[in-house]
């Protein structure tokens, strides 16, 4: 865990990155008030700033156009993928094994998934780290941060609003964010930085990760 931030901000961002993740129905829409609020409680830095720019640029599209963008980028662009096991396992068997270990590990923190969403969807890794296990989430991020720089560099170089969550999430995460593609993959051969938290704390009320659209 970023030492210059308190356990309750890790998880206000965490919360709010899950939410400005999912797609962009009237449900999600209805909480954005709600983040908006929680994020400007925040001290000033790279989390709060990406994020609250995430909420002026997606409050400038209308509902449809948002939705619209949000489908080209995520359901059209392969690399835009949010299941953190298809970075780290593609379509293989071997990732059917990593999606039962994953459901494990929220059972030992007390977790059964409600959520249609396969477990390695992003925004249920960080409604879970957000609002279940702080730690053991943080952890699990940190695992998966090859896939996850993977996906933040993707993102930019999509153009898209949709990056500023993630560069968010990223910037709560042990050492420097790579550069490039090169570096990222670079860390995927070489291991993120880990950094071993035990924190258990609720941000901002339980609010579900959402389902399938």
């Amino acid at each position: 865990m970023n030492p210059g931030r308190s356990a309750r901000e890790h998880a206000v961002v965490l919360q709010a990155a899950s939410i400005c993740l999912q797609y962009p129905d009237d449900h999600v829409r209805a909480m954005l008030p709600i983040v908006r609020a929680a994020i400007e409680a925040l001290p000033g830095g790279d989390p709060r700033d990406r994020l609250e720019a995430f909420l002026a640029e997606t409050a400038t599209m209308a509902p449809r156009a948002l939705a619209e963008h949000y489908v080209r980028v995520f359901d059209t662009r392969r690399r835009c993928c949010l299941y953190l096991t298809w970075w780290s396992d593609g379509e293989t068997r071997r990732r059917g094994s990593s999606l039962a270990a994953l459901k494990s590990r929220y059972r030992a923190s007390g977790v059964e998934l409600d959520s249609t969403e396969l477990p390695d969807y992003l925004p249920v890794v960080l409604e879970f780290a957000a609002t279940a296990d702080l730690g053991g989430g943080l952890t699990l991020l940190q695992e998966h941060r090859a896939g996850l720089e993977l996906l933040r560099l993707a993102l930019l170089d999509a153009a898209t609003p949709y990056a500023a969550p993630v560069q968010a999430v990223c910037a709560l995460l042990p050492g420097p964010s790579p550069d490039d593609v090169a570096a990222a993959k670079a860390l995927a051969r070489s291991g993120p930085p880990r950094e071993q938290v035990g924190l258990e704390l609720a941000p901002f009320g339980a609010i579900p990760a959402g389902g399938p659209r």
